[in-house]
């Protein structure tokens, strides 16, 4: 299939509407700019008021140009872009870039006039970039299309960027010609009428200039979409984002626990580590990440070696390698009796290997030579301190000699003053990335080991269950309400999570004090005595959980106790009765959820269960459906792992067990789109395996 975005991005020819002559305007930056640069194809100024425009031939509409034209540039108000995309579209022009403000930014009037914009060019067979964006650029030699109002061009290189920012895309621009990042293409989508991030993945997928690419994102528009395009173009090569929108004024209010713990970001989050995006913090993390992906080859572990002459800044560096997940291993036997024989005797050959501030440009050579021959080692951070027998640019150029033909990633990091920028220079000129501080380095190495280890696994299918969906069908039901939907009765829940094949516990419901006793004997003592009342979500804030009751005698009197709370708080009207379980045997309690987010489907949540669930929230999520190895990472991905594993000779649980009650709730809720929320808390997990002792489910039709 052709690529839809070639004549945005290596377009032939390329008409400026709205082109100025007078500089210091954006429309005559933008045709300055392609002139300037030295586009390697036609340019046409498109003014009607003017013959000549900075010394190129005017003409006074698109349709006067007499050759064809691939790329319009739109610079004129708002009100006149409609007409010029319809004299676009006669003239047959393939792509537009809108950068006009004016649109969707504005208001109602602005949407309206946006989307008739993007009807009309959808009617030509245009594609459309834009509105209110700073342009488009192409660094290859062969097309050098500086199509943006940006003072700044950078080099060419191998990193793609899409900013739906344009003063973010600005200062992107500007620092990669300060950082001599080289860029392949760079595309502002300001309000996205048509082009977005996924199109430009897309584009980029198969570019063979591009090896990676790098998104700054507000939002990500159709998240379904991102997530088939992002995982597929993601075992191909990196995809980085920087994604703003992290505060907690973003969090939605919910009635669940899942619901309350989880927010946009935690969606954005889920998602992207799904896909095998990796987020950064900041456009600088972007940039530390990107030049060492697009120089470098991809760990393939997280195992990392320090290579310094100085011994703090050797501890710096491994603190923060393994404060971001990494590892830094004992180095084998062979390579420290290498090391002992090269190095002198106060040197270590630990890992770190600290060569002491003598080290020579020649030692430093042949022990990084050694330390990338070690089979335990993935990447290796190389330190350097400006002591005063050794030259930087010496150093830069031995390790430069050690990288030649290494398959293993090496990230640099040159700290002093006299003659280190010469030596990161180099450094960079010879395909190394330097970095000013070891926490930089660690930071982008983490990154890309996460990326690697994500690059090794193969493609996973969500799982699918042998499961009577039409009988689980007809206890979703929900009658057409306000909106607000329905809890399912207990009884419901049960039955529903039994189809799903989700333990529970024995279980009845009673609506007295006496039906209660007798359903409790009928089940075996000891009981579980549990609140069912409409809007009460923390049972044990109203005293509506009663464990461990022996006989019919004290659950009559916990029945009793748990009315006379409710008539104090006002809220006897809730009741709807009592929950009675057999009592489960005692294990770790965790939790399992699901929330669906309107924008991003369903979210599925695991952590440490009880009470603990809120107050901890140590809780990780994924997007549903889930696939085994999704749900075997979630269990791992909770802090405190340890509790699960026997911590300090305490109770072990079967953590398989767990990942399959996670596949199943993904499975339920990705077979029944009407649920909004799904609570598993706790779920008690053993060694001989889990059951979910209290359970919650609201649909809404």
């Amino acid at each position: 299939m052709p690529d839809t975005l070639d004549a945005l991005l290596r377009p032939r020819s390329i008409a400026v509407v709205g082109a100025a002559r007078k500089r210091g305007t954006i429309p005559a930056e933008v045709f300055h700019n392609l002139v300037h640069v030295g586009f390697q194809g036609a340019v046409y100024p498109v003014n009607p008021r003017a013959e000549v425009v900075q010394s190129v031939r005017a003409y006074a509409s698109v349709d006067a140009i007499p050759d064809p034209v691939d790329l319009a540039l739109l610079v004129v108000p708002a009100a006149q872009v409609l007409d010029t995309i319809d004299a676009c579209g006669r003239k047959g022009v393939r792509a537009v870039v809108v950068i006009t403000a004016g649109f969707a930014e504005t208001g109602p009037e602005g949407v309206a006039l946006q989307e008739e914009l993007a009807r009309r060019a959808r009617g030509y067979g245009m594609r459309v970039v834009g509105p209110n964006c700073l342009g488009v650029l192409n660094a290859h030699p062969d097309v050098r299309m500086g199509a943006t109002f940006a003072p700044n061009f950078p080099p060419f290189g191998g990193v793609a960027v899409c900013s739906q920012s344009g003063a973010l895309g600005l200062a992107i621009l500007d620092l990669a010609l300060e950082v001599g990042m080289g860029i392949s293409s760079f595309v502002s989508i300001g309000n996205r009428a048509d082009v977005s991030a996924v199109d430009l993945m897309e584009h980029w997928e198969d570019d063979p200039d591009t090896k990676v690419i790098l998104l700054y994102l507000e939002n990500l528009g159709d998240p379904v979409r991102f997530l088939e395009v992002a995982r597929r173009v993601s075992r191909k090569k990196p995809v980085a984002v920087v994604k703003s929108g992290r505060s907690e004024a973003g969090r939605r209010a919910a009635s669940s626990h899942t619901g309350a713990l989880a927010g946009m970001d935690v969606a954005v989050d889920a998602l992207l580590g799904q896909c095998g995006v990796l987020r950064t913090d900041t456009i600088h993390e972007l940039f530390d990440l990107a030049t060492l992906l697009s120089s470098q080859p991809v760990p393939r572990g997280q195992r990392i070696a320090v290579l310094t002459n100085a011994g703090g800044p050797g501890i710096m560096a491994t603190d923060a390698c393994e404060s971001r997940g990494l590892v830094v291993p004992e180095l084998s036997e062979e390579t420290r009796t290498a090391l002992r024989a090269l190095l002198p005797p106060a040197a270590s050959v630990a890992n770190p290997v600290d060569m002491i501030a003598s080290a020579s440009a020649a030692q430093y050579e042949q022990s990084l030579r050694l330390l990338l021959a070690d089979p335990g080692v993935d990447a290796v951070l190389v330190l350097f301190v400006t002591p005063i027998v050794t030259r930087p640019t010496d150093v830069a150029d031995a390790i430069a000699r050690a990288a030649e033909g290494a398959v293993k990633p090496i990230a640099a990091c040159m700290m002093g003053s006299q003659g280190v920028p010469e030596a990161s220079a180099a450094l960079r000129e010879r395909g190394i990335p330097t970095y000013a501080f070891p926490e930089a380095a660690a930071a982008a190495l983490a990154r890309a080991a996460r990326y690697g280890v994500f690059r090794s696994r193969g493609e996973e299918a969500p799982t699918e269950l042998p499961v009577d969906r039409d009988r689980a069908a007809t206890l979703l039901l929900c009658p057409d309400d306000d909106g607000a939907g329905r809890w399912l009765e207990p009884d419901e829940v049960r039955e529903l999570l039994e189809i799903y094949g989700i333990p529970t516990p024995r279980q009845a419901m009673a609506r007295s004090a006496e039906e209660a006793a007798r359903r409790a004997s009928e089940l075996g003592f000891p009981v579980a005595l549990k609140l069912v009342a409409r809007g009460i979500t923390h049972k044990t804030d109203v005293g509506g959980v009663r464990l461990g009751l022996r006989d019919e005698g004290e659950v009559r009197e916990a029945y009793l106790a748990m009315i006379g709370r409710l008539h104090e708080l006002g809220r006897i009207g809730d009741m709807e009765g009592v929950l009675l379980q057999r009592m489960a045997e005692r294990g770790i309690e965790t939790f399992v959820g699901a929330t669906r987010d309107h924008e991003f489907g369903h979210l599925i949540a695991f952590g440490l269960g009880g009470v603990q669930v809120e107050l901890l929230k140590d809780v990780v999520f994924r997007v549903a459906p889930l696939g085994p190895r999704d749900a075997a990472e979630m269990v791992d991905g909770i802090r405190a792992r340890a509790m699960l594993e026997g911590f300090r000779g305490g109770p072990v649980a079967d953590k398989a067990a767990l990942a399959d009650v996670l596949l199943r709730v993904g499975r339920l809720v990705a077979d029944f789109p009407c649920i909004e929320e799904v609570d598993l808390n706790p779920v008690i997990a053993r060694a001989d395996g889990v059951v979910a002792v209290d359970a919650r489910l609201r649909v809404v039709g």
